[in-house]
């Protein structure tokens, strides 16, 4: 049963990019959720270097409720990284009793909150929320996160939940699991399934966008989903293998063959065209199996280099003790 002190409270992590269009009505509905909520509740807004005039509106909204906190990373690092800034500053906090993961654009409605803190308080050190429709999204991007969360299911020992975003609530337990663990090439939904501890799901309706545009573009989604796949598997790494020891078996026997040909009918012109698609399949095979390996040396080198995760640019008042660098 998850325990808490009178003092200890909800704290709401909101990681946003450009997103001064949806802050007011965010921040509205959070505040009428607060309301509802049988113990205190606070907001962590994570500014992950907005050009517009987000920073601007969070000050506002710090400077009018005390409940309400802001960090400002000092450039666009990635929604991943603006995550882990957010959850490392609530890892350090003294009255986290748990944290909700919350995208600023309410597609995950905050009034869903109060029921994740009734499945928390049943024993879940996460309460992860699964979608049951995506409504406000085209039928490529459905099919397309459809397919990556089968496809992570296959190839990956962790096991992401299908249809699952990051709109979560982690008890304090989970947080300070999360904040162990550093590697810069960061898959959110991963880490969240790799640290264990129980879980459970809370279908949902997602919403469509509540306004402006979202930052995720198709090319954005496929590094995001190689991300995935290079963090939490090696398969790809073995399936070049298969497929480099079968072609190579395939081209012994081939070979065996033409010199089998040569003793027994003599020598022939060889055939052009066979010859041209046997170096092109063999040159592309040899560069797809140079690229999956690269992918993974890529992450090796950024690993090595050991650079901070973030750095913090600025802080609200209240959360002048969360703004210390993390490595």
């Amino acid at each position: 049963m998850a325990q808490t002190t009178p003092a200890a409270a909800l704290w709401v992590l909101v990681p946003l990019y450009n997103e001064i269009e949806v802050l007011p009505e965010l921040q509205r509905r959070l505040l009428a959720m607060f309301a509802a909520l049988d113990l205190p509740g606070r907001v962590l807004y994570v500014d992950d270097g907005s050009r517009d005039a987000s920073w601007t509106q969070v000050q506002v909204f710090a400077a009018a409720d005390a409940r309400v906190h802001g960090l400002r990373l000092s450039r666009n690092f990635g929604k991943e990284i603006a995550m882990t800034a957010g959850l490392d500053a609530l890892a350090r906090e003294s009255d986290l009793a748990a944290c909700v993961v919350l995208d600023a654009d309410l597609q995950d409605p905050p009034e869903l909150i109060p029921a994740l803190v009734a499945r928390w308080r049943e024993g879940y050190d996460m309460v992860y929320g699964t979608r049951r429709q995506r409504h406000g999204e085209s039928g490529i991007k459905r099919l397309t996160a459809a397919l990556f969360y089968r496809l992570m299911g296959r190839v990956s020992a962790t096991q992401v939940p299908r249809d699952t975003g990051d709109f979560r609530l982690l008890s304090a337990r989970a947080l300070r699991a999360l904040a162990g663990l550093r590697e810069r090439q960061r898959f959110m939904k991963g880490l969240f399934a790799w640290i264990g501890y129980p879980q459970t799901q809370l279908l949902y309706d997602r919403a469509p966008r509540a306004a402006g545009r979202t930052k995720w573009n198709y090319g954005r989604l496929w590094r995001f989903a190689v991300e995935g796949v290079t963090s939490f598997s090696t398969v790809p790494l073995r399936l070049a293998t298969w497929v480099g020891t079968l072609t190579s078996l395939l081209a012994f026997a081939y070979g065996g063959w033409i010199v089998l040909k040569v003793f027994v009918w003599g020598i022939r012109v060889p055939g052009y065209a066979s010859l041209i698609v046997a170096i092109l399949v063999l040159g592309g095979l040899q560069l797809l199996a140079l690229g999956i390996i690269g992918e993974y040396v890529g992450r090796i080198y950024l690993e090595a280099k050991r650079r901070p995760l973030y750095l913090i640019q600025d802080s609200t008042p209240a959360a002048g003790a969360a703004s210390r660098e993390r490595a």
